[in-house]
C-alpha cells in the first residue's frame, strides 16, 4: 500500500461558450482545457480486497488515512456504543462503499456531513452517500452504531474479534478481529493512523495502541485515549479492558506501558519477562534499526478463551497460539521483532506471512544467543533435523498461515540466507529492508530483490528451495 496522500483532485470539465470555438491549429484560450475530461464513471466499490487467500476480507475503491473511534462500554450489559469517523480518499468514483462491521448496527451514517444510506448483510455495512464521490477526492465518513460485540467464527484458524471478559473485553486477533468493534477496511493493504478514546466505569484499565492521552472522569465513568501516529494494519488494532496493574516510564524518549492483570504475581514469569521490555528492543534495534513507532511496551492478558496473550503497542496476538504458558522473554522478542517486520513493514498480502513470523521467530533465536542461552545455530540445527517438509513457507495455504511451516521454516529461511550471503550482506538487508519500507507494505518478490541487490548474488534457487519446495532444502 502506498504512503497516505492525496491524489490529484478530479478536473472539472471546461464549458465552452457559443462562439468559442477554436480550430485545431489555435491554442487553447487560457484556462481552457484542450481535451474535456471525461465525466465521472461512478460505480460501487468491491466488497473485498482481493486477497488471494481471503478474498472477502476488506473492500476495494478506497484508501483509509485513519480511524477516530469515540466509544462507550459497558462490561455489565456487555454493549458497546459509539462513532467511528473515517477519513480517507477514493481510489475510483465510488458510487458506494463497503467497511466490514460483524454483529453490531449502524445508527446514523454521513458522508462529508451529508446524510447517507446504510445497509447491512451479514459482515458487511454498504455505506451509500448523498452523491458520489470522485476518484481522488478525500472524504470523511461519520458512523455512529453499537450492539453486543462478539467473536468472528472460523474454524481453521481461531476466533478472533472481542472477548467479553469477567470484568471487562478484549479484542485482538488475526487475520482479521477489527470489525467486531469498529466499521473498518479490514486488511493489512489499506494501513492507517488510529485514535481511540473509550469510556468505561471508574476503576477499569484501557490498555490500547500507541501513545496514552489525558484521562477525564465524569459522573462514575472515565474516558481513556490512545493514539497511533504511524499508519498500521486494523488487525493489530486492540483494546484492553479491565483491572491491570499499568507501569508507565519512558525508554530512549518514548512512552513505555506495560500492564498485567491485578491478579498476577508482579514476580510471575510473565510480568518479569515483560519487564524486559527496553532491554529486548535496544537489542533488536542494534539488528533491525531504529524502533519504528511513537510509543512502546505491552500487555499481557489471560482468558480461558485464549490462554495467556501478549500485546505489544502496535501487535495483539493470541497467546495459546504460539507459545504454551505464561510468555517468557523470547516470547517478548518475537512480539518485538514484528515492530519492524509486521507491523511497520506490513503485509500486501497474507500469502506472505512467513515475512512476518519467519523473522520475528528468528529474533527469538538471535535473543536467545544474545542472552547467553542456545546459540541461532543450535536453534537451527534442531529444527532442521526433526522437520516436516511438505508445505512450502513461501504458499502454506490459507488454513495454515499460522502453522508450523512458516513460523519454524520461516524462521529457518532466514537463518540459511544468512548462512548463504554471509554476516555483512546479511545484517545489512536487515536494516535496508526496515528502513526502505518503513511505514508500508511489502511482499515476497520485494525482499528477494532487496537480497540480490544487497549481497550482489542471484538467489532465485535459493529462495525456490526455501520457500517454495516441499522436499528438505540441502545445506
Amino acid at each position: 500500500m502506498r504512503r497516505r496522500g492525496l491524489l490529484p483532485a478530479a478536473a472539472l470539465a471546461v464549458l465552452l461558450t457559443a462562439g468559442a470555438c477554436t480550430s485545431d491549429d489555435d491554442p487553447p484560450e487560457p484556462g481552457s482545457s484542450a481535451t474535456p475530461t471525461a465525466a465521472p464513471d461512478f460505480r460501487p466499490g468491491a466488497d473485498g480486497a482481493g486477497d488471494p487467500y481471503f478474498p472477502k476480507y476488506g473492500n476495494g475503491g478506497y484508501d483509509v488515512a485513519g480511524y477516530d473511534l469515540d466509544l462507550r462500554y459497558d462490561p455489565k450489559t456487555g454493549k458497546l456504543t459509539g462513532r467511528a469517523t473515517i477519513t480517507a480518499t477514493a481510489t475510483q468514483d465510488l458510487a458506494s462503499l463497503n467497511f466490514d462491521l460483524a454483529h453490531l448496527t449502524a445508527s446514523t451514517i454521513t458522508v462529508d456531513g451529508a446524510a447517507a444510506t446504510g445497509r447491512a448483510a451479514g459482515n458487511e455495512l454498504t455505506v451509500t452517500p448523498a452523491a458520489g464521490i470522485p476518484a481522488g477526492r478525500a472524504f470523511t465518513v461519520v458512523v455512529d452504531y453499537g450492539g453486543t460485540p462478539d467473536q468472528l467464527e472460523n474454524k481453521s484458524l481461531g476466533n478472533g474479534g472481542w472477548i467479553r471478559t469477567a470484568d471487562g473485553g478484549i479484542a485482538l486477533g488475526q487475520p482479521e478481529s477489527a470489525s467486531t468493534w469498529y466499521p473498518v477496511n479490514d486488511h493489512p493493504s489499506d494501513k492507517a493512523t488510529f485514535a481511540l478514546a473509550m469510556t468505561v466505569p471508574d476503576g477499569l484499565e484501557v490498555i490500547s495502541n500507541g501513545v496514552p492521552g489525558p484521562r477525564a472522569t465524569k459522573a462514575g465513568w472515565t474516558t481513556w485515549r490512545w493514539s497511533e501516529g504511524s499508519p498500521m494494519a486494523s488487525y493489530l488494532s486492540t483494546v484492553v479492558i479491565g483491572q491491570y496493574r499499568v507501569t508507565t516510564s519512558t525508554h530512549d524518549g518514548k512512552p513505555m506501558i506495560v500492564a498485567v492483570p491485578e491478579s498476577m504475581a508482579a514476580t510471575s514469569p510473565a510480568a518479569t519477562s515483560l519487564a524486559r521490555t527496553g532491554e529486548i528492543t535496544d537489542y533488536l534495534a542494534s539488528v533491525f534499526g531504529p524502533y519504528p513507532f511513537d510509543a512502546n511496551g505491552g500487555v499481557v492478558v489471560s482468558d480461558k478463551r485464549i490462554g495467556y496473550a501478549l500485546e505489544t503497542q502496535t501487535r495483539p496476538v493470541y497467546g495459546d497460539t504460539f507459545f504454551a504458558g505464561e510468555p517468557n522473554p523470547g516470547v517478548v522478542a518475537h512480539e518485538l521483532a514484528h515492530q519492524w517486520f509486521g507491523d511497520s513493514v506490513a503485509l500486501r498480502r497474507w500469502q506472505d506471512i512467513w515475512l512476518n513470523e519467519g523473522f520475528a521467530t528468528y529474533a527469538e533465536w538471535l535473543w536467545s544467543e544474545h542472552d547467553g542461552q542456545d546459540s541461532a545455530q543450535k536453534l537451527f540445527d534442531k529444527s532442521y533435523a526433526a522437520f516436516d517438509w511438505s508445505t512450502p513457507p513461501g504458499d502454506p495455504g490459507a488454513a495454515r498461515i499460522f502453522g508450523a511451516p512458516v513460523y519454524q521454516r520461516g524462521g529457518m529461511t532466514v537463518h540459511a540466507l544468512r548462512r548463504t550471503i554471509g554476516d555483512d550482506a546479511f545484517f545489512r538487508l536487515l536494516k535496508t529492508w526496515t528502513t526502505d519500507h518503513k511505514d508500508g507494505n511489502a511482499d515476497t518478490a520485494q525482499f528477494i530483490t532487496t537480497a540480490e541487490q544487497v549481497s550482489g548474488k542471484d538467489l532465485k534457487a535459493f529462495f525456490d528451495a526455501w520457500l517454495n519446495g516441499t522436499t528438505r532444502p540441502a545445506l
